[in-house]
């Protein structure tokens, strides 16, 4: 829990965790628990946790302690309602995590609630998890699920692995036995006096944990596990139908989606998993640009960058839940590695990092590729690859999820050195001895501000241990102390070296007269304007037509996204496709907050789409759209500004979060 020791305090909580304030006054104003509090509760239990306070009001971003007269009423309350199950499914607090602050002689009730585990998930309103009961946190909001992820909770709930339950109607005729025998021979190859070398195939299978038999029910076959691991395509894709593999070689450090190299499931082999791994992990090191290692006089076949990349491509396939609509993804760029996999994770992500405590969706999967000599059971593969890593001084991996478009779990590994020597000579510089005189985290912040142009709360809680909370006062003392500069607030806050050489709108689209960009009205109104103004726009435009790529984008090198800056500029397809992700916001003017939110998220994922196209694309106005829309979302991290240092110019352009140039561009 927080020790908060005053109201600047609360600051800290804004841009470290996921927050909400109630005011929780009641009819008689001496305090009674308001019915929104509960799916905050649900919400913030199904995601990472959060912080209620109570008795604090807010009003146009504003915050104002005012207070409950009578705390101990409203505990009874909040905790007669956490055991009743007709309320809420489960009670996840103690006496300490709810507890009294007094701020400017008003009394408020801060309540801490943790994240749910796996096995605690759903937590729900009523005892019913579905028909909108169960809610998860998105866009510093409650949203409700739907139905099909609540059941997607509970399946994550009850199954420790979800790999190993019996396929009715499959049989070893399903399997690709030229990839069985590929598997057979590297486990013999490996251990030639195991004791399994001798059994034939059925047992071999049984033994691995690809066939199985209920001992309760007698009935016995293939495993899931079993034919993800042997089997063909089309044979998978019948028990699982969004099953999908995708391995893309692209030759810039762009998220385009141009690729020179490409394995997927096109019917030119079989498909399943053990081949996909052997095909891609010797495209993915097959010019890593590593010297390889003499150990004791003898050259060592893989350094730990090998280590690292095996173990990452491992780990994409035994945890992804493939029940899930996305597909596994692995990307590699001249600058990074990149790996996506469906599904969120079972454990926090910081967990994940220290490693320890291991909780795989496929343990069958991950069983039968340590047989094999890839992969750990111990719950530190993820701390391997930050130690292959780590051992080139490279930037630390990130690992993070993402709920939009589908659910997913992504994992960056950057060729980009964490302390580069002209970034590192640059600070001294600029600072003198007052870099060498700044702590550890803080001379990191600044390292990474330096390389990668911007640094916020997220990306630093990716590289570090330090609670969340120490990491915000970390940003704050830089930005005291002259030595970052901070755009934004809260969540979205963005914080960069002061003058550094960010993007602009004009350095992308060029400089344009007064006359022609000031108001988005004049535009939307008259089209004589555009029609008269046509000669001004010709050269410029003419610019960027030789910029655009074959969709019609902006292509900048400011920006590693393209740009969507005018509609009419686009192919027929991405056009097309664009205005049916907006289908609703065109032919709706009031709709669900939440939906309409989603629909952003939709069109803004893979590239920038200035303010105005987003505007014309779902038919609202655009000084509207950005106070009421863009920039909460902005703030709560799910959408990205192109230029950071002028939130609010006209030609401003948004992307998913998870669509920055250091992540990997999703596909499809």
């Amino acid at each position: 829990m927080i020790e908060f020791q005053s109201f600047e305090d609360f600051s800290l909580l804004r841009e470290s965790i996921s927050l909400e304030c109630k005011l929780a006054h009641g009819r008689d104003g001496k305090g009674a628990l308001p019915e929104d509090f509960w799916p905050s509760y649900s919400a913030m239990a199904n995601t990472d946790g959060g912080v209620v306070i109570l008795g604090m009001r807010e009003r146009k971003g504003q915050f104002e302690p005012v207070g409950i007269e009578n705390p101990d009423k409203l505990r009874t309350e909040l905790f007669n309602n956490l055991n009743n199950r007709q309320k809420v499914s489960l009670n996840l607090l103690c006496d300490a995590d709810v507890r009294e602050w007094l701020v400017n002689g008003k009394t408020l009730l801060v309540v801490n609630i943790p994240r749910a585990k796996r096995q605690q998930r759903p937590v729900h309103l009523t005892r019913n998890p579905l028909d909108g009961n169960t809610y998860r946190r998105l866009n510093e909001g409650d949203r409700p699920l739907p139905d099909e992820e609540v059941k997607r909770m509970l399946a994550e709930q009850v199954e420790d692995s979800r790999d190993d339950r019996i396929l009715r109607g499959y049989d070893i005729e399903d399997l690709d036995m030229g990839t069985f025998r590929a598997y057979r021979q590297v486990f013999a190859n490996r251990d030639p006096g195991h004791p399994w070398n001798a059994e034939d195939d059925a047992t071999f299978l049984r033994l691995i944990g690809a066939w199985r038999r209920d001992r309760e029910s007698g009935e016995s076959g293939l495993t899931l596990a079993g034919l993800l691991m042997f089997s063909q395509m089309s044979v998978i894709q019948e028990a699982l139908p969004n099953y999908m593999l995708d391995y893309q070689e692209r030759p810039e450090a762009k998220t385009e989606k141009r690729w020179v190299d490409r394995l997927t499931l096109d019917g030119k082999w079989s498909g399943n998993l053990y081949e996909f791994y052997r095909k891609v992990y010797l495209k993915l090191t097959a010019d890593l640009k590593v010297p390889f290692q003499l150990e004791k006089g003898e050259r060592q076949e893989e350094t730990p960058v090998h280590v690292a990349l095996r173990e990452a491509l491992a780990n994409v396939l035994v945890h992804a839940d493939y029940s899930e609509r996305a597909s596994v993804l692995v990307v590699k760029r001249p600058d990074m590695f990149g790996f996506r996999n469906p599904g969120l994770m079972r454990i926090p992500v910081e967990v994940a990092l220290h490693g320890g405590e291991p909780d795989c969706r496929n343990r069958n999967l991950h069983k039968m590729f340590r047989f094999v000599g890839v992969g750990e059971q111990a719950g530190t593969g993820i701390p391997r690859i930050l130690q292959g890593w780590d051992s080139q001084h490279w930037n630390p991996p990130k690992l993070y999820e993402s709920s939009t478009p589908y659910n997913q779990t992504l994992l960056e590994l950057r060729m980009i050195d964490l302390f580069p020597q002209p970034v590192i000579a640059e600070l001294r510089r600029r600072f003198g001895t007052t870099f060498e005189q700044l702590k550890t985290e803080e001379r990191l912040t600044l390292a990474l501000a330096g390389s990668e142009g911007t640094v916020n709360h997220a990306r630093l809680c990716t590289v570090s241990s330090t609670h969340p909370v120490d990491l915000t006062r970390t940003l704050q003392h830089l930005t005291q102390l002259g030595m970052l500069t901070s755009n934004g607030s809260g969540r979205g806050a963005v914080y960069f070296l002061p003058g550094q050489d960010l993007p602009t709108p004009d350095e992308v689209f060029g400089s344009v007269p007064a006359s022609i960009g000031s108001s988005s009205s004049v535009l939307t109104n008259s089209s004589s304007v555009l029609t008269n103004s046509s000669s001004v726009l010709t050269d410029s435009s003419s610019v960027l037509r030789d910029r655009r790529n074959e969709d019609g984008c902006l292509l900048t090198e400011q920006l590693s996204l393209p740009v969507i800056d005018s509609l009419s500029a686009l192919s027929p397809s991405l056009l097309a496709q664009l205005e049916a992700l907006a289908q609703e916001p065109r032919a709706k003017k009031k709709m669900d907050r939440a939906v309409l939110e989603q629909v952003l998220l939709n069109v803004c994922t893979g590239h920038y789409l200035t303010l105005q196209c987003l505007a014309e694309l779902i038919k609202r106005r655009p000084e509207s759209l950005r106070n009421d829309y863009l920039s909460p979302m902005v703030r709560a991290r799910t959408l990205s500004l192109a230029f950071p240092t002028t939130p609010t110019h006209e030609r401003q352009a948004y992307c998913t979060t998870h669509s920055m140039p250091e992540a990997i561009q999703l596909g499809k």
